[in-house]
């Protein structure tokens, strides 16, 4: 049966996040193979368009049905209806046989009991746990239970910065510190052009950016038991740091206090903005036809030069995960797709396709994950990145905290205060928001 903690938060989410579809059988029932020539999987927009991840996806799907003769019905979901679709097959016991879900919301998932756990022996199915680097690992579920999902595509963020605008502005290289990109920004900002891009409308990008943030002041959002801890006074300087980019600082447009559509992505591509920070953006930048030279990508930057200790901290472990539906009717033909996506041939296939980095480390090797920017984006996974809390509670954390800065950007873009005071109410009523146990 479900974990009640686990499914009276998702039931919270769900309602938070917006309604979706759903209904039938409670969750807690055992799958089987009642339909063994198909499976259902449900897959997360990765490229420019959900288009685009049709089209890389498909011949593959039919590779794996040549091999197995089992036919794969795809559904590419986008971001901003991902964590209801998932959550409502979680509630309803009705969903896909395989699914992608952010490694962020691993934990939270895994509580609930819908998620098959991958066991000493599936993992053993799929080629060992040894296979996948611990960075991605991490993300898969709490630490003293089996994981709920495997690693699929890996991905953290970088300091994308714009080139000729730097070069423009006498800027000779990316910042290392917050007080060095505010003071590049504001030179970077001036008829119409600024100095950072934000998504300050998209609930996720806000709670992944408090979270790094908050590690390099020092702030836990949980205690080691998953207790909920949104409002010390180290998450406040935090998320105020991040607000202040808007609020205080004036080197992030107003109106991007609206944007939760990748829209951050096309002003960057477009000039409009000489810096961003994102999980792995080259092949979004090329869509949007900025080529591969025109920028370049820095770690995240620290609070002060030479970070070290607990607070090095300039990325979450940001990725996608493959699960199994416990309730699937095709158990054996789901292990054996996850087996297939986790291979060393697809995952230079697929990552390469998307611009990620392989969490199969036999794949890390192969030259498309040589270039430039992922070199960057790899090193800051293996040395500079934590992962999200994995307990409960998680994917409220992002939902609530996510959007408390949402609103804080609101009033910034609106030009009302952001203060101490205001923000940590903001994280008080988000903290209150959590279900009790």
């Amino acid at each position: 049966m479900p974990n009640r903690r686990g499914l009276a938060a998702l039931t919270a989410a769900l309602a938070l996040t917006a309604s979706a579809c759903g209904g039938g059988a409670a969750i807690g029932g055992d799958g089987g193979n009642a339909h063994p020539r198909t499976l259902t999987y449900w897959a997360s927009n990765q490229g420019a368009s959900l288009a685009d991840d049709r089209r890389v996806l498909a011949p593959e799907l039919a590779r794996f049905q040549r091999r197995t003769g089992i036919k794969v019905k795809l559904e590419v979901i986008g971001w901003p209806d991902l964590l209801n679709r998932v959550l409502a097959a979680t509630i309803s016991g009705q969903g896909p046989d395989v699914l992608n879900i952010g490694n962020t919301w691993s934990a939270s998932l895994q509580a609930t009991g819908a998620l098959l756990p991958f066991d000493p022996r599936l993992l053993t199915a799929i080629g060992g746990r040894n296979r996948f680097a611990p960075a991605a690992l991490a993300a898969t579920g709490a630490a003293d239970r089996d994981p709920a999902a495997v690693p699929l595509y890996s991905l953290s963020y970088g300091l994308y910065w714009n080139r000729a605008l730097f070069r423009r502005a006498g800027i000779p290289r990316p910042p290392t510190t917050w007080a060095e990109l505010t003071a590049d920004g504001r030179r970077l900002t001036g008829g119409g052009h600024y100095g950072l891009a934000i998504e300050g409308g998209n609930y996720a990008e806000n709670a992944h950016h408090a979270f790094i943030l908050g590690r390099q002041h020092g702030a836990d959002f949980f205690t080691a038991d998953g207790r909920p801890r949104f409002n010390t006074p180290q998450a406040v300087a935090a998320v105020k740091q991040y607000v202040d980019f808007m609020a205080k600082d004036r080197i992030t447009a107003p109106g991007d206090a609206e944007y939760a559509a990748q829209q951050s992505l096309q002003d960057f591509a477009t000039g409009r903005a000489a810096m961003l920070m994102w999980q792995s953006a080259a092949s979004s930048l090329k869509a949007h036809g900025m080529p591969g030279d025109a920028y370049g990508v820095a770690p995240i930057p620290f609070q002060t030069a030479n970070a070290s200790g607990p607070t090095r901290v300039d990325s979450m472990v940001a990725g996608i995960n493959l699960a199994v539906f416990r309730n699937s009717q095709n158990r054996d033909g789901a292990v054996k797709f996850v087996r297939f996506m986790t291979s060393t041939a697809e995952q230079k296939t697929l990552n390469a396709a998307f611009g990620s980095i392989p969490p199969v480390k036999d794949a890390q090797d192969d030259p498309a994950f040589a270039t430039p920017d992922l070199t960057t984006l790899r090193q800051v996974l293996a040395h500079g990145a934590a992962p999200l809390p994995q307990v409960p509670d998680e994917s409220q954390f992002e939902t609530l905290v996510g959007t408390a800065i949402k609103d804080l950007f609101a009033d910034a873009a609106a030009g009302r205060p952001v203060t101490d005071a205001s923000v940590r109410a903001a994280l008080t009523k988000a903290q209150q928001q959590l279900p009790t146990s």
